[in-house]
Parts: C-alpha cells; structure tokens; sequence
C-alpha cells in the first residue's frame, strides 16, 4: 500500500464537501428567499463533481493521507460515492418540502456537512479522525432535525442530542483506553501493540468505541431517537439521518473491528448487536401506524442485518464486499420508501394509503418495490445483499447468525405488508372511522414521486447487475 503524508489532492472528495457546505451556508446569506433555489443547484453541483471524483480515485492503487491518519481505498471511494448519491438524490425531496422556505440554504449546508462526516468517519485510520468524523456527521444531524419548527421535532432534537452525548462520552471513552494502553492511535500500530496489554481493559474499550459509534448506524443499544427523528423530522431530514450517515459509521466499525485483537470478544458483541437489532426493530416496526415510524424502525432492523458481515471480519474474504454490496443496495431502496413518503406527506396513517394504486400506479408500484426491496425480495439490490451477507456469516462460522438473517427476514414481511395492503385494496373498503381520511385525489409532490420511481428503478437495476456490483467493490 502507498503512503502520502501530505498530498491534499487524496482527499479532494472531502475537500469539495466541506467547502462546498462552507459556501453554501455562507453564500446562502446573500441570495434572496425566491431564488434559493440557486444554493440548491450549487450543491448538487458539489455532490456531482464528488462522485466523479470519487470514481475516478477509486481506480488508483490504495493508499493512506496525512501520516496513515485516512485511507483511501476501494471502501472508502465507494462511501464516497454513496453517501455523496445519497445526498444528491435526497435534494428531490427537500425541492419539494423546504424550497423558498427560511432556512433552505441553512439546510442544505447541513446536509454537505454530516456527508463530509460521514466519509471521514468511513475512511478514519486513526482513533482522532474517527472522533473528528463522529461529530462532524453528528452535530449537522442535531440541526437537521430540529428545523421541523414543532414540538415533536424538538423533541426529537433534544433525544437525539442527549443520545449523541452520551454515546460520545463512550467513545471518547474507548478511544482514551485504547491510546493509553497502546501509546498511539493509529489503527497500524494499535493491531501490533494491542496483543502485549490486559485484554479485559481492551475488551472494555472496543466495547465502548463499537457502542459509541452505534449512535451513528442507529441501532441497538442506541437507537432510541431514530423512530422519533423519522416521524418528526422533516422528509430530507429524516431520509437524510436514516441512509447517509449510517454508511460511513458501519465501515469505521468494520475498520476497527478488524485491528482489534479476537480476545477482546468484540465478534460475540457484534454479532448480539446485530441479533438485537434486527429482532427489536423488526417486532416494534410491526405496531406502527405512522408510515415513516415504521421505516425508522425499519433501519434499526436494517442495521442489525448490516452488522452481520462485521460479525465475519476476519474470518471471511466476504466480509466487506458484502458489506458495501448491502449498503449499495440500502440507500437506493430506503431513499426510495422514504420518497414515496414524501411524496405524500398529509397520509400519516397507514389506512390513508388506501386505493392509491387505483388513482397513482406509478407511485404505488415505487413503494410496492421499496418495500418488497427491504425485505429482501428478489431481484432487488438488497436481496443480493442479505445474500451475501449471510454467506459472509457462514463462511466466517457464524451459521447461527445466517439463520438469524433468514427468520428476522421473513418476520418483517408481515409488517412492510400492513402498508402494500391498502395501498393495493379498494377505497371502496375504507374501514369505519377513516371516512375522512386524505383524499386519493391530493395531488403528490413531483420531485418525491419522480424519486421514488428513479430510486426504487436504481434498486431493480443494482440487484440485476450485482454481479457487477460485486466486481467493484471486491478488488484490493
């Protein structure tokens, strides 16, 4: 592997995030309310060149920046590449829902800023950056929500705020341990001097850093504010906080896992995490009424299944690709369910989707697929990677947690079809007591519906081609 100590142009990615977030919250100062819009177009323009960037780095030899502080290789480029699509993609819904409103550019400027964080926090090869990468992706999030200017979002800002502060502390935590134990914290010389120190002190730190950046991915045990964040935020904000920043916090666990020593017993709490989330938010999602609270319970399942590779790391080649195959496929389709969401935003309640099948098929066929991706239904991009997944936890003898994938996959089909039944059953059959539901008639939002349609067509076309896929994310 190359090393650069300092060659600014490895990180230009980043570079382009953080300045652009800067302009925009800046620059969004001295353009008028009716033409935001203008800040809007330049922040895709800074997503777009980011992705090409990316893309075109991704082909150079891996290497590391800044003294081996931040590596640049195949896993970062394709977080990049994510997380910046993922942002892009999310500007069709915040064109719908916050355009000419009075904290438009403020939004968007939030928004490059935990993207900048959540690819630091990726390609974080030193216990420093990953601090750095946890509360720039973080502290964004804390704004993002509260912007929903409600009682519920302000709560959820609140909960979301004490959450982040105190898995912060345990990271820190953890981090404090590790660099004391060892004298350093770089992840390369942690992996050598890590075996000479008492392994119950380093147990005690992974289980901190591990738990700590569980804040981030959303799951157990600190996935309390992500259902309340999903159903109080506003549509961006709550596409935004359940997609992007958990790509970049799942690979910097994965980094770490595979510097820690396996006496630490970091696989056995990786693999109870994984286990907790996906049974936890799959049984609380089945209760939920409110549409984006169950998809926030959703991504806490999701989570759990995405854990499941680093359960193997180590153990199993397959570990990563998997990994990046599976969060490929999890942006597309959860953008997807959260756009058609958005796209209808007064149907709060699952039975006010009743009958939109009838009056808007290509939604409803956007949502059907979203939903179905989720589960894991071929031939969806998620498919492919609960697929791979499980194959990863098998080869890496974790057998117990491949079935574990399979009965928490089946279990959360029950719930995805308390939304697809309505959406597909008559109006005509409105229950009792919903005679005043939300017209079929209103009339959806175009960007978040055309979203919906693109997003849930990009999770068709990553399962089809993940042979493909697969190919990238695997070479060295």
């Amino acid at each position: 592997m190359e090393t650069a100590m300092m060659r600014p142009l490895l990180l230009l990615p980043e570079i382009l995030l953080s300045g652009g977030a800067l302009t925009a919250l800046i620059g969004g100062s001295f353009v008028p309310r009716h033409q935001q819009w203008l800040v809007r177009i330049f922040t895709a323009v800074v997503l777009v060149a980011t992705i090409v960037t990316a893309a075109v780095q991704l082909h150079a030899p891996a290497t590391n920046a800044f003294d081996d502080s931040f590596a640049v290789d195949t896993a970062t480029g394709i977080v990049r590449i994510l997380a910046a699509s993922g942002t892009l993609l999310i500007l069709a819904v915040a064109a719908d829902e916050i355009s000419g409103s009075a904290r438009e550019s403020e939004t968007y400027a939030l928004l490059l800023f935990s993207t900048a964080g959540t690819v630091l926090l990726a390609g974080a090869n030193d216990l420093l950056a990953l601090v750095v990468g946890f509360l720039l992706a973080s502290i964004p999030i804390y704004a993002l929500i509260g912007l929903a200017h409600t009682a519920a979002g302000a709560e959820a800002a609140m909960k979301t705020y004490l959450m982040g502060a105190l898995f912060g502390i345990l990271l820190l935590l953890g981090v404090t341990v590790l660099s004391g134990l060892t004298g350093t914290t770089r992840y390369a010389e942690l992996a050598d001097r890590l075996t000479g120190v008492p392994q119950a002190a380093v147990t005690v730190a992974a289980v901190a850093v591990i738990t700590g950046l569980m804040f981030k991915a959303g799951g157990v045990p600190a996935h309390f504010w992500v259902p309340d964040a999903a159903q109080a935020a506003t549509a961006t904000a709550a596409t935004f906080l359940t997609t992007v920043p958990k790509i970049g916090a799942l690979v910097a666990i994965y980094r770490l896992a595979v510097v820690l020593p396996p006496s630490s017993s970091w696989p056995v709490l990786v693999a109870a995490l994984a286990t907790v989330s996906m049974t936890l938010g799959n049984l609380a999602a089945f209760w939920q009424s409110d549409p984006r609270r169950l998809l926030g319970w959703s991504t806490v399942s999701q989570v759990g299944f995405l854990l499941v590779p680093i359960a193997a790391a180590g153990r199993s080649d397959l570990a990563l690709p998997s990994l990046l195959v599976y969060l490929t496929g999890y942006t597309a389709t959860n953008i997807a369910a959260f756009a058609a969401s958005a796209a209808l935003p007064k149907r709060r309640d699952l039975a006010d989707w009743r009958g939109l099948a009838a009056d808007r098929p290509w939604l409803a066929a956007a949502l059907l697929v979203a939903l179905l991706g989720l589960v894991g239904t071929p031939p969806t991009a998620v498919f492919v990677g609960k697929l791979t997944t499980a194959t990863a936890a098998w080869d890496g003898r974790y057998a117990w947690l491949a079935v574990v994938v399979f009965v928490n996959t089946v279990i959360s089909l029950f719930y995805y079809l308390r939304w697809i039944a309505p959406t597909y059953r008559s109006r005509r059959s409105t229950p009792k007591g919903r005679e005043h539901a939300p017209s079929n008639d209103e009339p959806p939002q175009p960007s978040s519906t055309r979203l919906a349609v693109a997003a849930a067509a990009l999770s068709l076309v990553l399962g089809v081609a993940a042979g493909l896929l697969w190919d990238l994310v695997a070479r060295r």
